[in-house]
């Protein structure tokens, strides 16, 4: 299949309050304000975003993904992919501009996560206060310590984690590139695509919710390790308490801090990680105890990651189907271990 999806664009969220909400990613995070619209969403850019901006945040009353936007490779490949999922008997909605960018494609897939697809896009042009002297840059660095250079990834939840990857795989071309299995039953908690050669641009966790389009949490990158502890230092000196991390994960080799934002979504940023160019990859599976989450092995990871969003009490990440007695404990969460988190 010719490649369809060059890399996620941008993502929409729900907050219960938005004004804290960007207030946070502004002020604490260090991304910029670029435009409001008169729905009450606030959109923002990294310093290092290529396209005008890479977060809406949209009035909500709940913390949630609305939308997870990707560019295709072509004005062609936009309408490819378009076909295809119609094809799968999914029917999607044109629309011929929105904010931002152009004509774009917007559907939702059979686990209930909306997504948005488009091609024409303007590259982001600063304002002469904010341009860089480096030609390839957007703008200049952002002056603040803990500023992530752009957005990186979505991990969304779902009900069946290879069903999810066959079917993104088949449909719209993601590499699937690993997977995580339990150790003691043929149980599979965690899988990571990409639309390119990250080791990840998507990722999903195992869902028990009936609510559906359930979202982990939303990932952004630094340029590296040592900036991460940078960043990590200065969100606790301004009272936000980091929730896992720093450490490395083993799938995919990347660095990782996590941490909420005031509205209550699950915020990470992330560093290193390899790149993966081959084309005929076959996805390895992992365990738990192999350090598929931590590369370390010397902890765990605590039962509050496990939480998805929209809530749904009782039922954080985890799937009845396939449950075997004895493995319960183990699907909440599969890291909770000491050693496998």
């Amino acid at each position: 299949m010719t490649n369809l999806l060059a890399h996620l664009a941008h993502l929409e969220i729900a907050s219960p309050d938005v004004e804290a909400s960007a207030a946070f990613f502004e002020a604490g995070f260090g991304l910029r304000v670029v435009d409001r619209d008169e729905d009450g969403s606030v959109y923002l850019r990294c310093w290092g975003d290529h396209y005008p901006y890479s977060l809406v945040i949209s009035p909500g009353e709940q913390p949630a993904l609305l939308t997870m936007a990707w560019r295709t490779t072509s004005a062609q490949a936009l309408e490819d992919a378009a076909a295809r999922v119609e094809a799968k008997g999914v029917s999607g909605t044109w629309h011929d501009k929105r904010q931002g960018h152009g004509r774009s494609y917007r559907f939702t897939g059979p686990y209930g996560h909306t997504t948005e697809l488009y091609w024409d896009v303007p590259r982001h042009t600063a304002p002469a206060e904010l341009a860089s002297v480096f030609p390839d840059r957007p703008e200049k660095r952002s002056s603040h310590a803990a500023a992530p250079r752009f957005l990186d990834h979505v991990t969304i939840a779902a009900a069946d984690v290879k069903g999810f990857a066959a079917w993104y795989s088949e449909v719209l071309g993601f590499r699937t590139m690993a997977f995580t299995e339990l150790d003691h039953a043929d149980v599979t908690v965690f899988s990571v695509l990409t639309t390119n050669e990250k080791s990840h641009d998507l990722g999903v966790v195992l869902d028990s919710s009936s609510l559906g389009g359930r979202v982990n949490h939303i990932a952004f990158w630094t340029d590296s390790h040592q900036e991460l502890l940078v960043a990590a230092d200065v969100l606790m000196e301004n009272g936000v308490d980091i929730e896992y991390g720093p450490s490395i994960h083993g799938i995919g080799e990347q660095t990782f801090l996590y941490f909420r934002e005031p509205g209550g979504m699950r915020v990470e940023l992330n560093t290193g990680g390899y790149r993966n160019y081959v084309p005929d990859w076959k996805p390895n599976t992992w365990k738990p105890s192999l350090g598929s989450n931590s590369i370390y092995r010397n902890g765990a990871m605590p039962m509050s990651m496990t939480e998805c969003f929209p809530p749904d009490a009782g039922r954080p990440s985890a799937t009845e189907e396939g449950v075997l007695p004895g493995t319960e404990d183990a699907l909440v969460n599969p890291y909770a271990r000491q050693g496998q988190g």
